[in-house]
């Protein structure tokens, strides 16, 4: 499943433990979104919203992703001015740098979808 890009109708898990698709993450992203569009959207703030919780986090990582091109997505649709959106954007993007996973679970980063 390396490398895998999901296609229009498909239906991509993204959390195996909780069976989530690709789909159900990025429509609760901009729900999200739509309540404020400046939150900082992080993988446990998804699953709260979504009433789940994370078991491995072997997905956190591509939640990750997802929420960065769902966020991107979103505010390049909208009204926003784009110093506005890289500036937000570039702070997530620190914060996956600073806080991401070297090792994850155990597992080498081949092994992710994404």
């Amino acid at each position: 499943m390396r490398g895998a890009v999901s296609q229009p109708g498909t239906k991509m898990l993204i959390c195996h433990c909780n069976i989530i698709t690709e789909k159900e993450v990025e429509q609760t992203i901009i729900d999200l979104l739509d309540k404020d569009p400046w939150q900082l959207i992080v993988p446990a703030k998804v699953y709260h919203t979504m009433q789940k919780r994370g078991r491995c986090c072997g997905c956190f990582p591509n939640v990750v992703e997802t929420i960065i091109r769902v966020t991107e997505n979103y505010h390049a649709r909208s009204q926003t001015s784009g110093v506005d959106i890289v500036s937000h954007l570039d702070r997530v993007r620190s914060l996956r740098g600073q806080y991401g996973s070297k090792h994850h679970e155990g597992r080498c980063a081949d092994h992710r979808a994404a």
